[in-house]
């Protein structure tokens, strides 16, 4: 009698790592966990040079059930990691969460039901609630979440189109096989590698699937939960964020920044010179005031200006470096024409 062929997963998960073993094997359960209801799936776990137990803890899973693969992928970056995963993948929609996430038992059950209920959609999102180590502080709202990762658009579905490009998170996203067929991977320009943060591969790679007619879903009742790390609990941390996410807005030249070269100065678009000024007034009133919490607010948005401002200068530095290294010399020129002149 012959071997029943397996089941093809009608899902990939793809999770990439880098010296997350701590959190990685319950991040890991989590997906596994999925009832046997839930349609059938496979889990590459993409290891991007972790010099921890990360491959241990996926061997040991994946002898115990095959639907787990392990993939090392030696190029350092979140994007490589990713299109590594991509091309691994088998299933017809391929779905991203991270190391340090829990999804829900119903998780990938309702990714395929919002695929199957919605055919002409692409892409799909949903939920990243947190799991807090200790009670956060005052001031860390859902305002301060972008930092963290969390997503929570509210309770009804959103149609998310080149008019509403709500950002997809990593931790929670899907996407039909097709959509990388059409566009490509995630962009390694962007990417956040090793412990980089404030980057934008995942906005770029919604920005050019949206600008080319596809269109994405936002579902509330997709939810995964994200452990916060106690250091993101820190002020600090968010100035290294936004500084960072301003550097990498700067790179990524989205038309929602660029949309007026009016009073640009250095490649800086004149309205980012004018909220600057307009934070500047205001961190000095609210500070004035003892208004820490709003004051806060404006430091943010000062921090992203400044690393914006300082990428668009260097570019322009290394421009004009560049041009004058490739300028002809200008005193042969007079010479040669010094030259005719006398014949």
């Amino acid at each position: 009698m012959s071997k029943a062929r397996p089941v093809p997963p009608q899902l990939s998960v793809v999770m990439c790592t880098f010296n997350r073993g701590v959190l990685l094997h319950d991040a890991l359960a989590s997906v596994l966990a999925q009832p046997p209801s839930s349609p059938p799936f496979e889990l590459i776990v993409v290891d991007n040079n972790s010099t921890d137990s990360t491959r241990q803890i996926v061997e040991r899973l994946a002898a115990g059930d095959d639907r787990v693969r392990y993939v090392f992928e030696p190029r350092q970056g979140l994007s490589h990691a990713r299109n590594t995963g991509i091309a691994t993948a088998s299933g017809l929609v391929i779905a991203f969460t991270d190391d340090d996430v829990r999804v829900r038992a119903n998780w990938t059950t309702e990714i395929v039901r919002v695929f199957r209920d919605h055919p002409g959609v692409a892409m799909i999102g949903g939920r990243v609630l947190p799991i807090w180590p200790s009670r956060p502080p005052a001031w860390l709202t859902p305002d301060h979440w972008a930092p963290l990762a969390l997503v929570d658009h509210g309770d009804e579905p959103i149609a998310v189109t080149e008019h509403r490009p709500i950002c997809l998170i990593g931790a929670n996203m899907a996407f039909r096989r097709s959509v990388f067929d059409a566009i490509g991977g995630f962009a390694a320009d962007l990417q956040r590698v090793r412990d980089g943060i404030g980057s934008l591969e995942d906005h770029e790679f919604l920005l050019r699937a949206l600008a080319t007619g596809l269109t994405g879903r936002y579902d509330p009742r997709i939810v995964v939960h994200a452990e916060i790390q106690p250091n993101r609990l820190e002020r600090a941390y968010h100035r290294r964020w936004h500084f960072g996410h301003g550097h990498f807005h700067a790179l990524l030249r989205s038309p929602e920044i660029e949309r007026t070269t009016a009073g640009s100065l250095f490649g800086v678009p004149g309205h980012l010179y004018r909220q600057a000024a307009a934070d500047l007034v205001g961190l000095l009133r609210r500070i004035a005031s003892r208004d820490t919490a709003r004051a806060f607010e404006h430091e943010m948005r000062l921090r992203f200006f400044a690393g914006f401002f300082l990428t668009r200068l260097r570019e322009r530095i290394a421009t004009s470096t560049q041009e004058t290294r490739h300028t002809p010399p200008l005193r042969p020129a007079i010479d040669a024409h010094a030259a005719r002149e006398h014949r």
